[in-house]
């Protein structure tokens, strides 16, 4: 499976790409001496160059227990061999190289974020010192040779480079969630406070207007029981129709 952009996904199916870009890395390391500016370029911006472009080390093309007078001169190699000053034939892709060069120097100068690059690396090729000793104890309870494909240095050391990618992936997979996380709980947290402060604006402008229109609403009512009052003292008492009064018939 792929990501966006033809990047490899950190989820499986990129064991192919592995074996393709891990036989061309080693393949440039081998003519390191000699690499061109446009080799370089070529190799920063591969195919699935993020995903590569994640272990600083394999970035600079230098071993983790280099001292930083090593790291330091192999940066300054580095980087001027992709500066777009000096591509100006090609200078987009020469700065998206130079940069991944300086990304990856950056985070060798702090000392967590080389210790956590370390600390990958040992991981995977624990992984798959492990494996390889699970292998060879199920050959043995089957009874046959315990050789793996492993034990050959070079198949080694591309399988320490696979599983270390891929360690890589996983962990820059796990960062974007918990960014994607926090920015949605910022997102929220920040409707949460406007839509307070949109209650409160509301709360005290209805209370402004309550206060303004009291004395109109006072004087209201004092008329209104006023004109109640008055209206009963002008009310007068109820008066009852007389009966006409009969005359009494004369006799002849």
């Amino acid at each position: 499976m792929a990501a966006a952009g033809g990047e490899p996904s950190a989820q499986g199916g990129s064991d192919d790409l592995f074996n393709h870009f891990y036989s061309e890395v080693k393949q440039i390391e081998k003519r390191d001496s000699v690499l061109t500016s446009k080799q370089q370029i070529d190799r920063l911006l591969r195919p699935g160059a993020s995903y590569f472009n994640l272990n600083p080390f394999e970035v600079l093309q230098i071993d983790p227990e280099a001292t930083d007078d090593e790291l330091k001169k192999r940066f300054r190699a580095l980087s001027i061999l992709v500066h777009p000053d000096k591509n100006q034939d090609d200078p987009d892709r020469a700065q998206r190289a130079f940069e991944a060069v300086d990304k990856a120097y950056k985070n060798l100068l702090e000392p967590e974020q080389k210790k956590r690059a370390i600390d990958v690396i040992q991981a995977g090729r624990e992984y798959v010192e492990h494996n390889m000793k699970e292998k060879k104890k199920q050959l043995k309870k089957d009874g046959k040779p315990q050789f793996v494909e492993e034990d050959d240095p070079e198949m080694f050391r591309q399988a320490v480079y696979k599983q270390t990618m891929k360690l890589f992936a996983e962990l820059e997979l796990k960062r974007k969630e918990r960014e994607a996380k926090d920015m949605h709980e910022r997102k929220r947290a920040r409707e949460e406070e406007i839509e307070t402060a949109e209650k409160a604006k509301r709360e005290r402008e209805w209370q402004k207007n309550f206060e303004e229109t009291r004395d109109g609403r006072v004087d209201s009512w004092r008329s209104f029981q006023a004109g109640k009052g008055k209206a009963k003292k002008e009310k007068k008492p109820r008066s009852f129709l007389k009966p006409p009064k009969v005359k009494m018939e004369q006799r002849e």
